[in-house]
């Protein structure tokens, strides 16, 4: 079964789904694609997050820098402008990146199944 999101929307398509999650995470801090994904009642489909995470380089709204891997790397960065702007947006937001990883992982990491929506 399907979580409702913010949106109301029971029934909105994947990608529709995964940005309504990752427009929710806070400033300063990181989500997974896993994680994502498990919220969604999809455990296994944290591959279709990355994709859709792909998809949403044309859409301001949806944050996209702030969705890294389960280990806190930025694995998604080839897909923004630069090779260093995923990094540079999230060391904007006071996020500490090294070595494309996001250091202070564990006490940065948002998980939406605690979410409060």
């Amino acid at each position: 079964m399907k979580k409702v999101l913010p949106s109301g929307k029971r029934d909105a398509d994947f990608f529709e789904q995964v940005y309504q999650v990752v427009r929710a995470i806070p400033k300063g801090r990181v989500s997974s694609y896993g994680a994502i994904a498990k919220f969604l009642g999809t455990g296994m489909s944290a591959r279709t997050v990355g994709w859709a995470m792909n998809a949403a380089h044309g859409l301001a709204d949806v944050p996209a820098h702030r969705v890294v891997n389960r280990n806190g790397m930025l694995s998604g960065k080839m897909h923004f402008g630069t090779p260093t702007e995923m990094e540079t947006r999230l060391k904007a937001e006071k996020i500490k990146v090294v070595d494309d990883q996001v250091q202070d992982f564990d006490k940065k990491f948002w998980d939406p199944a605690l979410a409060d929506w």
